[in-house]
């Protein structure tokens, strides 16, 4: 963040301080009160340098449970995993909608969809990720794969003059971006009439990467006119979804149809406001889903014999269906083949655990004891916030031995899907959380793993890869502590090239 900026920040929050009057001291049974220097911002900036860092370091000080002004909120954070079952079901007083109807209309511009100008809408929208689950998932990973396949045989599988040995080198990060990108985009909205891919699909790609930086700025609330051409960019990126331009799109997901017909019931719905809500599916889609599978793919790459149990299982599933792959025929793998996959499954959760920051939260309704075991409570006041951080349970050395080393095979145990984690000696019911909880849970996670396990496959089949030498170790980017999968800090350097099978 530029100094101006933070100048800007520090302004503002002095004004809105002054405007708010708002100040608090801890009342008889609530937890340790946090608050900082800053008026407003309070630890703010603390916890977005090093999310991570910063609540272990007030857990050893301050306890299990303790409540941090961060950015003009009042955010209770639990650190103990066995009390989280208590906080998730606590549904009727602590509730999530609050905060996703006033954040994601401010980030993506559309109106908060709890309205009296849109009786019913918030139901049918809730009722449409059904699409994304269950019977649904198969035709849309059909599609999926099938788009993979498009990009990689267009892209990346013809041979090329000048390839030293038949390597080429790129970005590992900027290579699952294009592919992914492009392939989750065709597989949800479709392609031209007239054409099997839109022709400024890397324009798209680079405004979406500009808006979706400055997106932590934008959960924050952060005004628009204090954010540069931010504004501009997403009205660039919303005018792509306008139902006139849709309409000229064919092989559409089931999903994404059902809420243009849902979203067309309603005249008070303005075209840009339709469009903003499909932009919002296109970040949601996309976001976590590149970095996961960019942890994935840099984790197996830099572990070799890893990747080679990975990719036998891969050629072990085909096997079974009587699949011989050759390198010169497209290859197909169905959900079910998909499911078999337990070795790169476990994988893929072993990166989501070592990339995943995503913050679990819940708007308090009222004033109330929130209840975390048969023997203590702590009182909690409306409109505050409680927060769970799943990233503390995941680097957890007692729960996770050598918690910040991958094992690709952590997830495994005599051949099958291993659950049992213990901490305490207790074992935990949540123990991987990289998709939220309770009734938040992002409800595209299956198709999202579904996703990756298609990449890695497709890349572990046609390609040698290797992490070129030379480099450091790839780091997480703090800036999006709370928000799902972290970006790398750098880029990775890589190099890949056909395998003749």
């Amino acid at each position: 963040m530029s100094p101006l900026l933070l100048l800007l920040l520090g302004l503002l929050s002095l004004v809105l301080c002054v405007l708010r009057g708002r100040s608090r001291s801890v009342r008889d049974g609530e937890p340790p009160l946090i608050k900082g220097w800053i008026p407003f911002i309070g630890k703010a900036l603390e916890f977005g340098r090093d999310a991570h860092k910063f609540l272990e370091e007030h857990k050893k000080k301050f306890g299990d449970i303790f409540t941090v002004q961060i950015a003009g909120k009042y955010m209770t954070f639990i650190m103990d995993p066995l009390v989280y079952p208590s906080i998730i079901k606590h549904g009727r007083q602590l509730d999530f909608n609050e905060f996703s109807n006033t954040v994601a209309p401010f980030t993506f511009g559309y109106p908060p969809v709890i309205s009296r100008k849109f009786p019913g809408l918030r139901e049918e929208i809730k009722r449409s990720f059904h699409l994304l689950q269950g019977d649904s998932l198969t035709p849309l990973t059909e599609s999926m794969m099938g788009n993979l396949m498009l990009v990689f045989r267009q892209d990346h599988l013809e041979e090329r003059p000048g390839d030293e040995g038949g390597w080429r080198s790129g970005s590992m990060y900027e290579f699952c971006y294009t592919v992914m990108f492009e392939a989750t985009f065709l597989t949800m909205y479709g392609r031209p009439l007239s054409a099997i891919r839109h022709s400024r699909m890397g324009v798209l790609r680079e405004d979406f990467i500009k808006f979706d930086s400055m997106f932590p700025l934008l959960i924050a609330r952060i005004p628009l006119w204090l954010l540069g051409r931010t504004k501009a960019i997403r009205e660039k990126l919303i005018n792509y979804f306008l139902p006139h331009r849709m309409s000229c799109w064919s092989n559409m997901s089931q999903f994404i149809r059902t809420r243009s017909e849902l979203f067309n019931q309603y005249d008070s719905l303005t075209d840009s406001h339709k469009a903003a809500h499909h932009f919002a599916i296109l970040w949601a889609s996309v976001a976590n889903t590149v970095p996961a599978t960019f942890w994935a793919m840099y984790y197996l790459a830099s572990h070799p014999e890893a990747l080679q149990v990975v990719r036998q299982e891969i050629h072990d599933v085909l096997g079974i269906d009587g699949v011989e792959f050759t390198s010169d025929r497209d290859v197909t793998l169905s959900k079910e083949q998909l499911d078999k996959l337990l070795y790169l499954e476990s994988a893929i959760n072993e990166s989501l655990r070592l990339s995943s920051a995503s913050m679990n939260i819940r708007v308090a309704q009222e004033n109330f004891d929130l209840r975390l075991d048969s023997e203590h409570s702590v009182a909690v006041r409306k409109g505050d916030i409680i927060a769970l951080y799943p990233q503390s349970m995941h680097l957890d050395p007692d729960i996770y031995e050598e918690p910040q080393t991958f094992k690709f095979d952590r997830y495994m145990q005599d051949g099958r899907e291993r659950t049992d984690f213990y901490k305490d000696n207790q074992k935990l019911k949540h123990y991987l959380m990289p998709f939220g909880s309770g009734s938040s849970m992002c409800p595209g996670r299956f198709f999202a793993i579904n996703e990756i396990k298609q990449f890695l496959c497709l890349l572990l089949l046609y390609f040698d890869v290797q992490v070129e030498d030379g480099q450091t170790r790839a780091t997480l980017d703090s800036n999006r502590a709370g928000l799902g999968v972290l970006q790398p800090a750098t880029d990775v350097r890589f190099r890949y090239r056909l395998r003749t099978v």
